[in-house]
């Protein structure tokens, strides 16, 4: 089987529910067009995320086109529907009454809201190493796939395939999928989210404990051990440079340049 793209997830509106597309779209900025397009924020000025209020967690998103959201409560019959751009108000109203404070909902067409700025390309692992992942835990591979929330999942390699994609220092790796030429720059710090159930936000007993000394013990020989100053550390962030207008589809060829 040969390296390819197996799957693409777009998070319209960040730390909510994503959706899995067939293609996507380079923004000039060098994120996906959809992904993390909107966030949350509170009162001070803070985002609202799986980091600070475990509560979003419970929180069911579906989307439509014309940047239509469904949300519902998890384990709760009833659902709201809003057109995000118009009826923002009625939105940020809803949302306010869930999380008990005064939610404004931004948004941001062309970079979005990345963790890392720095490298604000999408993330990139391989269904390999989330099958590997989800053994540890005993999880499903999809539950598995929603803790971590990556964008490009790579099929047709082995687990942690991906950990070559980042250089023993800051230098980028250069890659491609299909005709867009993706730079790698450090394995993903991974924060208190992914310990966490996916829909009830309850936390996996020793999830990080037994993470970092599982992801320690099957570190591959390609991964460059400077990069690794803990073990805690899932995925890859990227940079894409100049290729704004560019399309990645599932089925693309993945090559190392």
């Amino acid at each position: 089987m040969t390296y390819h793209l197996a799957r693409i997830d777009c998070f319209p509106v960040k730390s909510l529910d994503g959706v899995s597309v067939s293609q996507a779209t380079v923004l000039a900025s060098g994120a996906l067009e959809g992904d993390r397009t909107y966030a949350l924020f509170d009162a001070q000025n803070r985002l609202i995320n799986g980091k600070r209020n475990a509560a979003i967690h419970r929180l069911r998103a579906t989307f439509a086109e014309g940047e239509v959201i469904t949300l519902a409560i998890e384990g709760d019959d009833a659902s709201a529907t809003f057109q995000i751009r118009e009826q923002r108000p009625q939105l940020e109203a809803w949302l306010g009454d869930y999380f008990q404070q005064p939610v404004t909902l931004r948004e941001n067409r062309d970079l979005g809201f990345p963790d890392d700025t720095a490298a604000a390309g999408p993330t990139v692992i391989s269904t390999a190493t989330l099958t590997a992942v989800a053994a540890w835990h005993n999880l499903t591979l999809e539950e598995t796939r929603r803790r971590f929330r990556t964008n490009l999942e790579i099929d047709g390699v082995p687990a942690f395939w991906e950990d070559q994609l980042f250089g023993p220092d800051s230098a980028p790796v250069r890659f491609a999928i299909g005709n867009v030429v993706l730079e790698g720059i450090n394995p993903c710090q991974r924060c208190i989210v992914p310990t966490r159930d996916t829909l009830t936000g309850i936390a996996t007993d020793h999830f990080q404990k037994t993470f970092s000394q599982q992801r320690a013990a099957t570190l591959p020989a390609w991964a460059p051990p400077s990069r690794f100053n803990h073990f805690y550390k899932l995925a890859v962030n990227t940079n894409i440079v100049h290729q704004g207008g560019h399309t990645l589809k599932v089925g693309d060829s993945v090559s190392v340049i």
